[in-house]
């Protein structure tokens, strides 16, 4: 019992997904069409490309390039550029949550072992942005884009043209934000160790295998039995390094919505917010209720995925709950600082709102 107790504890998001599937079953109890709620593609896509980057994550592929990348700038403002360009590059690859669990320890590890702690607050705060923002270009950047992109059957070109904006302004902004840090001469002494090259082959056979099937050129299906056989095989560890409360986050709000959207009151609430504007009211959404609950709620109401796409995924900055990403790094941040909490949510409250507002604000003028 304390171990379920202690996993729903860690898990805070999941717990409320789940209490809500459950408060709404009650209102609308089980039934046939309960099966129609979920998304299969979605739920499979995700498992894919999150088993396959574990996998990559367990030969340290991910920190032997990073570390690569950083030890080519000599100076603390442009290594920090490099952690936060690589953690946003990351996560359009990777997925916003695994780029943070991938690059937060090597920033931590850049800014202890060059006694440059004073800028982690800061550094961890932009990594955290950046990961939010740099996923929004991509299908699989973000766990809503997924969502959307498969519900809707957005064509990948017109994907990228509605993300393409508001993405090349969070690239200024976040460029801007990072040349406000001192520039002092900086050294890294480790020498990673180099990758092996049979499972770096067949890994990366699998990510493109993964992410064949994101868009559409594989049946799902077939990931779903090739990917975790592989990895059977060569890597079990990485199957249970899945993020399968993030799986389970998805089923329940997924269950959560279905039923939201079979009452009536609800349907009418939701439609007239959302023709008033989807785009502000899915933002605001976000710092309620977190981007990828909100984008599996709304979409039950709206045919307006443009907006939609573009508010829950700018509406993934702002408060803490906004996103599952910005959790993360405030829990790795405090693992290493657990003294200065106060101060991490006055830089992470500033930049994050400030972020919100431009990008807000821009997409409603342009």
């Amino acid at each position: 019992m304390n171990v379920v107790f202690k996993f729903f504890k860690q898990n805070i998001v999941m717990t409320v997904a789940f209490i809500a599937a459950l408060v709404t079953s009650v209102l609308v109890p089980p039934d046939g069409r309960y099966i129609e709620y979920f998304d299969f593609k979605t739920l499979s896509c995700l498992f894919c490309v999150l088993a396959v980057v574990c996998a990559f994550k367990n030969i340290n592929a991910f920190y032997i390039l990073a570390c690569s990348v950083v030890k080519v700038f000599k100076s603390t403002r442009y290594a920090i550029l490099a952690l936060i360009y690589i953690t946003f590059i990351g996560s359009m690859l990777i997925a916003n949550d695994m780029a943070l669990i991938t690059f937060l320890p090597l920033g931590y590890f850049v800014l202890t072992t060059t006694d440059n702690r004073k800028h982690m607050a800061f550094t961890f705060v932009m990594q955290n942005i950046s990961a939010n923002l740099g996923g929004m270009l991509t299908p699989f950047g973000n766990p809503q884009n997924l969502y959307l992109y498969t519900k809707y059957n957005i064509p990948n070109g017109e994907f990228v043209r509605i993300m393409l904006l508001p993405f090349l302004i969070s690239v200024a902004l976040i460029t801007i934000c990072c040349f406000f840090v001192e520039n002092k001469p900086l050294k890294i002494e480790d020498e990673p160790a180099s990758l092996p090259p049979a499972r770096t082959a067949v890994y990366s056979l699998l990510f493109v295998l993964a992410i064949a099937i994101v868009f559409r050129g594989i049946p799902y299906l077939i990931g779903l039995v090739v990917i975790p056989a592989v990895l059977m095989f060569m890597d079990r560890k990485a199957l249970k390094m899945v993020d399968y409360p993030l799986l389970l986050t998805f089923v329940f709000f997924f269950v959560f919505s279905g039923n939201l959207s079979r009452l009536e009151p609800v349907r009418r609430l939701f439609s007239f917010l959302l023709s008033q504007s989807t785009l502000i009211f899915s933002t605001l959404s976000c710092q309620v209720i977190s981007n990828v609950p909100s984008a599996i709620l709304l979409s039950q109401f709206t045919q307006n995925y443009r907006d939609l796409l573009i508010g829950v995924n700018i509406g993934g900055v702002g408060t803490l709950i906004a996103s599952l990403a910005s959790l993360i790094t405030f829990r790795e941040y405090t693992l290493h600082n657990p003294d200065k909490t106060k101060q991490y949510m006055f830089i992470f409250s500033g930049l994050n709102f400030g972020f919100l507002i431009i990008l807000l604000i821009s997409m409603m003028v342009l």
